[in-house]
């Protein structure tokens, strides 16, 4: 699936199978109009009669559904402040940040759908991405490629309580870095944002609206 955007309410997606999806949202407001709307048009095909429908893979099930929720909260009023999570059915729920929408879920064996990363799991991957992205214009202030550049992550949950994770392990990979330049690589990647953030841990607070 390809996705574009032809202007500031609208998206268009192009499915494997060749149908164009237009998600966007009623730009106009007052008397006479619903108020608030978001709008999803399918197309027709040549071979479409009475109605038309779609045929999506999984991963553009994903993207259609980030699409609509994108949309949803920018009718609601524009994008959050910092950042928002709302329940998108069953287990899942979405994460908006600004204009951007993740989905969470949970494993089948958990009662969920398995149809996007668990919230514990999206965890691990904010450390993997930042310490890609500490590595990465590392290697750009220094001239060197960041052509597979690639970081892995595993994590261990705890066996007490509370539940929690209690350990992750990453794997850099920067092919090409010469071998002279690998230390400091590690260094600067150790130094990473959310790195720090878990070896000082944040004041959290949890209140109800």
């Amino acid at each position: 699936m390809t996705t574009t955007r032809d202007q500031a309410t609208h998206q268009r997606m192009t499915t494997q199978c060749g149908r164009e999806i237009v998600i966007g949202r009623l730009p106009f407001t007052g008397d006479g109009h619903p108020p608030g709307r978001v709008t999803l048009d399918v197309g027709l095909r040549s071979y479409d009669r009475d109605e038309a429908w779609l045929s999506l893979t999984p991963a553009e099930s994903r993207r259609l559904a980030a699409a609509l929720l994108a949309q949803a909260a920018a009718v609601d009023g524009g994008a959050p402040a910092g950042i928002e999570v709302t329940h998108a059915g069953g287990e899942a729920y979405a994460v908006a940040v600004r204009r951007h929408v993740l989905l969470c879920d949970q494993p089948a064996s958990a009662g969920g759908q398995d149809s996007a990363p668990t919230p514990t799991e999206l965890f691990a991957a904010s450390l993997a991405a930042c310490v890609a992205f500490y590595a990465g214009r590392h290697l750009t202030r220094h001239g060197l490629s960041r052509q597979g550049l690639r970081v892995s992550a595993e994590f261990a949950m705890a066996t007490d309580r509370p539940a929690r994770v209690q350990k992750i392990r990453l794997l850099v990979s920067a092919p090409g870095v010469p071998e002279q330049r690998r230390p400091a690589l590690l260094a600067v990647a150790s130094h990473c944002t959310v790195h720090h953030s878990l070896q000082q841990p944040p004041e959290v607070g949890i209140e109800l609206a």
